[in-house]
């Protein structure tokens, strides 16, 4: 069978267990550790980028997914919603519209205080913008819009700072501004029965409260805080559709935010954070890839006498020094694909083993009043496999140069004599 002599030699010198041998010893050792850290480095950088691509996931998905991609306002709140909820959702930039009326409140259970956001939707009209009856009873919706016993929906987070319980009542005050006076306004309270208790596992559990939109309005006391929301077709451009929309519409008056405004900051941060982590572990597989370059060293330096008997036997210069590249070729090649099925396995099992590790010791890593979400997301993109294996290995590659080149440029008569 054809084998190509660099290849071949290369491939016994890396495979080889070297006996009675010292040296020969060491490189095996600084070899296998050479190995070990590429391995380690390109798993760990497959399980960091499925880590940030969770959290990227989960903001899309849980946190846009609840709250809206933009909202419409107006300052007098004397507005026929209904009907601009209407107009507004017939923009094919649009996928739905719902009316709401936000207002920020005080929520009490007992002696527990909590400040939350209330707002008050439309039962009919919100499933379209809003996924929040994935954490929800069917009926939950529908339990909002009693007159007798008006219902409010809480996030979890909320419930047990106030220690309150599905089917127990509470209280929602919205502050008045100072006084009773001519163009002051009261504080409003009323009392509310807690219909269900969503579960999101973002920091909206720490802030959420849903009503009836009747409700919100009385709660607000004709303050403005009526808008539209919009769920929109392209959740990027959110900014230049809302502009838009809002030129389009007959009146001045109305002003309008998107998901910038309110999570910017937090989309940014997590690419900014997956952006620079990355970087350092790209940085430690390129460490642990130049390892190849000491491993290959002391190879050329251990087989001085090898290469000089190559030379002498008719081995070109070329091919010696592809010799030790297909010998650093195999450590970076075992390495990078090693690492990959390994960091493929932990980028599976993360979630669940930090799930685990919370559970056996009763204490929770992340909390959704501190982090976006309460638990450790992680999605696989086999692009950052590829890219990452491919860059190990290329890494690794390209540290055999040196050492191939200084292999190469042995002299055999000088060699042998220092061998005698």
């Amino acid at each position: 069978m054809f084998r190509p002599l660099p290849a071949f030699v290369g491939l016994r010198y890396a495979g080889a267990r070297r006996r009675g041998n010292d040296s020969g010893g060491l490189v095996s050792f600084i070899s296998g550790l050479s190995m070990l850290g590429l391995v380690l480095g390109v798993a760990l950088m497959i399980v960091v980028m499925s880590v940030m691509n969770g959290f990227d996931r989960e903001l899309r998905d849980r946190i846009l997914g609840i709250m809206p991609h933009a909202t419409i306002y107006n300052a007098s709140g004397e507005v026929d919603w209904p009907s601009l909820r209407q107009q507004l959702a017939l923009s094919p930039d649009v996928v739905a519209a719902a009316e709401v009326w936000q207002v920020n409140a005080l929520a009490r259970k007992g002696s527990q205080v909590t400040p939350l956001l209330v707002q008050g939707i439309n039962p009919n009209t919100i499933a379209g913008v809003s996924n929040i009856s994935r954490f929800l009873a069917p009926e939950s919706l529908a339990g909002l819009m009693s007159d007798a016993d008006p219902g409010v929906i809480l996030g979890r987070g909320i419930a047990d700072k106030l220690g309150v319980e599905k089917g127990e009542h509470l209280s929602l005050i919205v502050p008045g501004d100072g006084g009773a006076g001519s163009g002051r306004r009261a504080a409003h309270l009323a009392g509310f029965r807690v219909v269900d208790i969503f579960h999101s596992g973002t920091a909206l559990d720490q802030s959420l409260a849903l009503v009836d939109w009747s409700q919100a309005r009385s709660l607000a006391g004709g303050v403005a805080g009526a808008g539209v929301q919009l769920r929109l077709q392209d959740m990027l451009g959110s900014y230049g559709v809302l502009r838009e929309l809002l030129r389009e519409l007959p009146r001045q008056d109305f002003y309008g935010t998107d998901w910038t405004r309110t999570h910017g900051n937090l989309y940014q941060a997590i690419q900014m954070s997956r952006n620079l982590v990355s970087l350092l572990v790209l940085l430690i597989i390129g460490i642990a890839a130049f390892n190849v370059v000491s491993t290959l060293v002391m190879v050329v330096i251990d087989k001085h006498s090898d290469i000089a008997i190559l030379r002498t036997m008719g081995a070109s210069t070329g091919e010696v020094l592809l010799t030790f590249v297909s010998q650093g070729a195999l450590v970076g090649l075992v390495g990078a694909v090693v690492g990959g099925l390994l960091g493929v396995l932990g980028s599976l099992a993360v979630t669940d083993l930090v799930a685990g590790l919370e559970s056996l010791f009763g204490i929770q890593f992340l909390k959704s009043d501190v982090y976006p979400v309460d638990y450790l997301p992680s999605q696989l993109h086999w692009g950052d496999v590829a890219l990452v294996v491919g860059a190990g290995f290329l890494l690794s590659l390209i540290a055999t140069i040196y050492p191939a080149l200084q292999a190469s440029r042995v002299q055999p008569a000088v060699a042998l004599r220092n061998e005698q």
